[in-house]
């Protein structure tokens, strides 16, 4: 349409499915490209990488990759202008459906409709105080200027005095429906062939890294054009089965503009496959990361760093493969690692940090490094293992400030993500453990004692834990025989006096005073201790850490459970746990 003058027989006559048809077009393309690369990538190159270190291999390598770049470009580019032709067909079909109504309208009444789309009517009689009036035909011209009801397809309300002739006010409302339907029209297929028009690929075969950029600037672009049919279909307020069953039903090139066009959309969304929303978030990185970079506040860069290194990280082969299940920069930041695929693995674990974790740095190399030392150590126990670093939630950053509102707030987004990983898990009966690090355990334990609990769970592993809000293991729901806790002797966090000591003599003062609060001396920040003999739970042993003043280890004992370098014991023992074989763990007496 774009191009030809648009008058209303031009929309009454339009055929949407050409549009479809032509963007199916080039879907075939843009698959096909994705195809190519992915054997460029997957077979040729890394075969070449494996088998050949030389010169000469270097310079196939380069010249791989840019025939990769440039399968890479034809797939975006191609699946854009998809994308843009299926949004503009389901566009205009709106102003299409009320130009035929008010056609078929003027029909039914005789009325005749011209080129121009004024209209004509018959003669008719009035109702008058003088009795019944004939009333001469007449010819009305549209008035495009208010726009119509989305739904309803009318022009707003009647006007306060209504001409003498009925058929004169009939056919005028016509008129001004079929000129603001082709008016509708034509904002539509201009911002659309403005969209299209900016879809025009570079001469040459040489792809740049620029070029690259610019697909970038060009999915933001059509985004922006088309993202609202796209987030609208998306179920609201859906369960993440019910995800999982609208997303297996979408045909593979609706799931593709997901992917490539609204991936932030998709890459959050719990009961997505776990390949999917991979892809997704691998697509939504890169444009995250250009989008911080145009702030200079000192949040925004500590983010940016994080997501380059994240970037960089998924880049480089990783043992156990990485896929990335979550990225965003709200609040203090969001990253949800897998190493090993959840939903291929029988054994899933998913972790969830504490005090002080945010999307920054150390966050980056060390809190991500304990979920991939956890999914090797699985592994060795049950190959069919995976392991996942949740930071769903904003964490307190400060002890001052930790109280059980975040862990009360991250309960519902860890459940609902838990909730997804067993719709999507291909398992009958997947085992699941959650853990829970620091505050982190509060935040397990808040979910735990949610109505239905963490759905799909099995076991509970606490470590470092200053308490999880109740005041027994059973309490948890999964039975105390499947709560296995890990704490260092020397870890502070372990030995947090109760909210009530505290606060009689604060953090040194509690040392003299606890016996007058805690006869048993087995409560903690946020209630029993769980290694105690009074909680219940399956304490394990781990090393006792470096003592905080006299080894100079300050919190060393609380960040070492995961790390086999560090303490050896403690990440066997959860790997035992996490791969399944509970009864391979080695006890320790409860405090």
């Amino acid at each position: 349409m774009t191009g030809t003058a648009l008058t209303w027989r031009v929309l009454r006559d339009l055929r949407p499915a050409a549009l479809e048809d032509a963007g199916d077009a080039w879907h075939e393309v843009s698959a096909r490209s994705g195809a190519d690369r992915a054997r460029v990538d997957r077979l040729m190159t890394a075969r070449l990488r494996e088998t050949q270190d030389s010169r000469s291999a270097a310079a196939a390598l380069a010249r791989l990759q840019r025939l990769s770049r440039n399968y890479q470009y034809l797939h975006t580019e191609c699946g854009l202008i998809r994308t843009t032709l299926n949004a503009l067909a389901a566009d205009l079909a709106l102003p299409q459906r009320q130009l035929r109504q008010a056609l078929d309208e003027a029909a039914e009444l005789r009325f005749t409709v011209h080129e121009d789309g004024s209209v004509s009517f018959p003669p008719a009689t009035a109702a008058t105080l003088a009795g019944e009036t004939p009333t001469p035909g007449g010819h009305v011209r549209g008035d495009a200027r208010l726009p119509l009801d989305r739904v309803t397809g009318q022009a707003g309300p009647a006007p306060a005095i209504r001409p003498l002739d009925p058929n004169a006010e009939k056919a005028q409302a016509i008129a001004d429906r079929i000129a603001r339907a082709v008016r509708a029209a034509a904002e539509i297929d201009r911002a659309y062939a403005a969209t299209l028009d900016r879809l025009r690929a570079v001469k040459g075969l040489d792809i740049t890294a620029a070029t690259l950029a610019d697909a970038a600037r060009d999915t933001a672009g059509v985004r922006a054009a088309v993202g609202r049919h796209l987030g609208d279909a998306i179920p609201a307020d859906a369960s993440p089965a019910e995800l999982k069953a609208w997303w297996d039903a979408l045909p593979e090139e609706q799931r593709r503009e997901y992917i490539d066009i609204a991936p932030d959309l998709i890459g959050g969304l719990d009961g997505i496959p776990a390949t999917a929303r991979d892809e997704a978030n691998r697509t939504w990185l890169p444009l995250l990361i250009e989008e911080l970079s145009g702030r200079h506040d000192d949040d925004s860069r500590t983010k940016l760093e994080a997501l380059r290194m994240i970037q960089d990280k998924l880049r480089e082969p990783s043992v156990p493969p990485m896929y990335l299940l979550g990225i965003g920069d709200e609040g203090n930041g969001r990253a949800i690692v897998s190493y090993g695929n959840p939903d291929t693995a029988r054994n899933v674990s998913a972790y969830v940090p504490g005090l002080g974790t945010r999307l920054n740095g150390e966050f980056v190399e060390d809190t991500m490094r304990r979920a991939q030392d956890t999914a090797v150590g699985a592994r060795d126990v049950d190959p069919s293992s995976a392991s996942i670093i949740w930071l769903g939630y904003d964490a307190p950053q400060t002890l001052d400030v930790a109280s059980e509102g975040d862990a009360e707030r991250g309960a519902p987004a860890y459940n609902s993500f838990m909730s997804g990983l067993h719709a999507t898990n291909e398992h009958r009966d997947p085992h699941f453990t959650a853990i829970g690090h620091s505050y982190g355990s509060l935040t397990v334990g808040k979910a735990a004692t949610a109505a239905g609990g963490i759905p799909g769970v099995d076991d509970i592993v606490l470590l470092g834990s200053p308490g999880v809000g109740v005041q027994r293991a059973e309490d948890l729901g999964v039975g105390r025989e499947h709560v296995f806790v890990g704490a260092a002797d020397n870890d502070p966090v372990t030995h947090l006096p109760a909210k009530d000591e505290m606060a009689l003599g604060g953090p040194v003062g509690a040392l003299f005073t606890r016996d007058l609060c805690d006869v048993g001396n087995d409560d903690v920040y946020f209630g029993k201790d769980p290694a105690s003999e009074a909680f219940g739970a399956q304490r394990f042993m781990v090393h006792d850490g470096p003592r905080m003043v006299r080894d100079g280890g300050a919190f060393g004992a609380h960040s070492q459970y995961f790390t086999p370098e560090k303490d050896m014991v403690s990440s066997t023992n959860i790997a035992a746990i996490v791969g399944g074989r509970p009864q391979d763990v080695v006890e320790e007496d409860h405090r």
